[in-house]
């Protein structure tokens, strides 16, 4: 197997910690991680391991977190190259454990504030730098799911219900950038990241089409065959409500002209996720996640990465497969460092979900274990060198040694 297409099977732990694994429950958003493991003793006699999130019991978070241990056990170097990208005196903090389902943190720069969708309470959040509160940023989100900032400085949002990408202009009005391709709704934009010649590049897959995360398909639909599901219910609204059908898969471009241009289709590519550029943007990442509903192929939960050539994509291939120690990673949100290094949030069984770090090889480096899988992560801060990491319903954030890429 080679670096990279294979994530490297992880070196054993210093303090031979046996990590007893149990299944994970699966749905719609992604998978939880169970199960606690046994911490054993450390070489030094009358010493034991600090908590880590496989020791039992396992650390706590937030106000009861008590004193930290540097360095922190669950920021884990494969390779001794991830060491220059971590602070070694910073802990894993969890800053807010309020959410249903975080997903999109983006930061503003300009504001000094980190925007987060909360997709299945609806609501579109902000964390306040200077205070550490977590508000409201706006009434509804929408069923939210991506959110960026441009190279302007707007707000660009994926909204599940309305099934759209709209951008917030610097007026305060709101312009609907995508709802439909050769006439037909889209699915359920969930991820977008901008390029500096002004477009915008976003995954329309189709498992937002529900519920839980914007709204079900009208009859017919594959959320909704039997048409038994009220699908036009749920917002006060009167008006179209988009992409009452699903469609196939589909990466798109929006240029700067407003032109909305398919770049992938679902043959190349089932069930688009995280995306991101390369610092040069000269490549661009794509995560495969599972199949969404009335799919027959779902995704194959790896990493891909494509050649941009102006606005098109050539010469797929894999980056990296998402496998450690046996296990198959659910992979969802991604972004790259001033240096190009890949850091990946994933979900999957206790002591392997968290965020993966490859370097632009492909190549394992390093990862952070986290209580819960990782849906999306940014990096933010004034200086940009603070990891934001959405898990289920928390917010986590760790201060590393280097700087996040790309605008937000």
């Amino acid at each position: 197997m080679s670096d990279g297409t294979k994530v490297q099977t992880e070196e054993k732990s210093r303090s031979g910690i046996s990590l007893a694994r149990r299944q994970v429950l699966s749905g719609a958003a992604g998978l939880a991680c169970l199960g606690a493991v046994k911490a054993k003793a450390a070489a030094i006699p009358g010493t034991i391991e600090p908590p880590s999130v496989i020791s039992q019991p396992p650390r706590s978070w937030g106000a009861k977190a008590g004193p930290g241990y540097l360095p922190d056990p669950d920021v884990i170097a494969i390779d001794p190259s991830f060491r220059d990208l971590t602070y070694f005196a910073a802990p894993i903090r969890r800053v807010w454990d309020q959410g249903g389902w975080l997903e999109g943190p983006a930061w503003s720069s300009e504001g000094r504030f980190l925007v987060l969708s909360d997709v299945i309470r609806s609501r579109a959040l902000r964390y306040i730098w200077e205070t550490g509160e977590i508000t409201d940023f706006r009434p509804d989100g929408y069923a939210a799911n991506g959110n960026c900032f441009d190279f302007d400085g707007r707000l660009v949002v994926c909204e599940d219900f309305f099934r759209r990408v709209v951008r917030w202009e610097h007026d305060g009005s709101v312009k609907v950038l995508a709802d439909k391709f050769e006439g037909k709704g889209l699915n359920s934009p969930n991820d977008v990241v901008p390029h500096p010649d002004g477009s915008l590049w976003f995954t329309d897959p189709g498992y937002g089409t529900n519920i839980t995360e914007g709204h079900a398909d009208e009859p017919g639909g594959p959320t909704n065959p039997d048409g038994k599901i009220r699908w036009n219910i749920g917002r006060e609204l009167t008006g179209e409500i988009g992409g009452t059908k699903r469609q196939t898969d589909h990466v798109f471009r929006i240029s700067p002209d407003g032109t909305l241009q398919a770049v992938l289709q679902e043959k190349d590519l089932h069930d688009p996720n995280g995306l991101c550029f390369s610092p040069d943007y000269k490549t661009l990442y794509i995560v495969s996640t599972p199949k969404g509903p009335g799919q027959k192929v779902g995704g194959d939960q790896a990493i891909h990465v494509y050649d941009v050539n102006g606005g098109s994509l050539s010469n797929g291939r894999i980056f990296a497969d998402m496998k450690l120690n046996g296990a198959q990673l659910n992979p969802d949100g991604i972004r790259v460092d001033v240096f190009g290094n890949l850091w990946c949030g994933a979900s999957g069984p206790l002591g392997l979900c968290g965020v993966f770090v490859f370097n632009p090889a492909g190549k394992l480096i390093g990862r952070l274990r986290l209580p819960q899988g990782c849906s999306n992560l940014t990096f933010g801060g004034p200086k940009r060198d603070h990891l934001f990491m959405c898990a289920a319903g928390s917010l986590f954030v760790l201060q590393v040694g280097v700087q996040g890429f790309a605008p937000s």
